[in-house]
C-alpha cells in the first residue's frame, strides 16, 4: 500500500478515536451534572420540608402560648369585670330610680369592656393577626400586656422606618421572642426585658435582653436545647442568632437578618 494512503488511515483512525474520547468525556461530564442536579434538587426539597415542618412546630407552640394567656386573662380579668356586673345587678333592686340607672349605665360599661377584651382574645389567637398588624405592632402589644400583669418591666424601642420582612420570617422571629421571653420569666427571674427593633435597607436586627441570672456560655454546647433551637430558627429563615450570657448579668440574644436574601 502507498505511504500516503497509510498516513490517511492513521488519521482517519486518530481522529475516530479522538471524537470517542470526546463523546466520553461528554457523556461523562452530562452524567455528574444531571447527579448534581438532581441531588441539589433534592437538598431544596428536603429543607422546603424541613422549613415547613419548623413552621408548622412554629405555629402550634404559639397556639398553645396564646392559649395559656388567654386562660389567665379570663380568669383575672374578664371573669372578675363580668363577676362585678352581676354585683351590680343583684344590688338595684334596693336602690331608688337615679342610683339604680348609675349601676346599670357602670354595669353596661363594664360589659362593654369585657366584650372588647374578649374581641380582642380571639384575634390573638389567629396567627393572621401577626400579618396584619405587622411585627413591631405584634411585640408592642405583647410589652403592653407584659407591663400591665406587672410581672416585670419591659421596654421596646424602634430605630429606622419598619417594613415587613415577609409573614413566614415575622412568625418565626415573634416565636423566638416568645421563647426569650418565657426563658426570662421562668428560668431566669429578669425584673427588666428590653427590645430593640433595628431597620436599615440592608439589615433587621432585633436585641432582646434582660437582667435576669444569666448562664455560661457553655450552656449552647453542653445543653441549652431551647437556646439552640432559637439559632436553629434564625438560621431557618436566613438569619443568625448571637446569644451573650455570663452568670449574674443576665442575656442578650441578637438576631440578625438580611432581608433582601432569599430563604427557604
Amino acid at each position: 500500500m502507498p505511504q500516503p494512503d497509510q498516513e490517511i488511515i492513521n488519521l482517519v483512525i486518530a481522529g475516530t478515536g479522538m471524537l470517542l474520547l470526546l463523546a466520553v468525556f461528554i457523556i461523562g461530564f452530562l452524567f455528574l451534572y444531571q447527579r448534581r442536579h438532581n441531588k441539589y434538587h433534592m437538598e431544596q426539597e428536603q429543607l422546603k420540608a424541613a422549613f415547613s415542618q419548623e413552621l408548622l412546630k412554629t405555629q402550634i407552640e404559639m397556639q398553645e402560648q396564646t392559649l395559656h394567656y388567654v386562660s389567665q386573662e379570663i380568669h383575672d380579668n374578664i371573669t372578675q369585670v363580668l363577676s362585678f356586673v352581676k354585683l351590680n345587678l343583684a344590688l338595684t333592686g334596693n336602690l331608688n330610680e337615679t342610683d339604680k340607672a348609675h349601676k346599670i349605665d357602670e354595669s353596661r360599661k363594664l360589659v362593654a369592656q369585657a366584650i372588647g377584651d374578649l374581641r380582642d382574645l380571639s384575634k390573638s389567637l389567629s396567627f393572621e393577626h401577626i400579618a396584619q398588624l405587622g411585627l413591631v405592632k405584634t411585640i408592642a402589644i405583647e410589652v403592653e400586656r407584659i407591663n400591665k400583669s406587672s410581672i416585670m418591666d419591659a421596654v421596646m424601642d424602634v430605630k429606622g422606618q419598619s417594613f415587613s420582612l415577609g409573614d413566614e420570617r415575622e412568625l418565626v422571629i415573634f416565636r423566638i421572642f416568645q421563647e426569650a421571653l418565657n426563658n426570662a420569666l421562668k428560668h431566669a427571674c429578669a425584673k427588666q426585658f428590653k427590645i430593640n427593633l433595628k431597620y436599615t435597607e440592608n439589615l433587621f436586627e432585633l436585641t432582646i435582653a434582660d437582667d435576669g441570672a444569666g448562664f455560661s456560655i457553655d450552656a449552647l454546647t453542653t445543653g441549652g436545647s431551647g437556646l439552640r433551637n432559637m439559632q436553629n430558627r434564625a438560621a431557618l429563615i436566613g438569619g443568625v442568632a448571637n446569644i451573650t450570657s455570663e452568670p449574674g448579668k443576665g442575656c442578650a440574644i441578637t438576631i440578625t437578618i438580611d432581608p433582601i436574601a432569599q430563604h427557604t
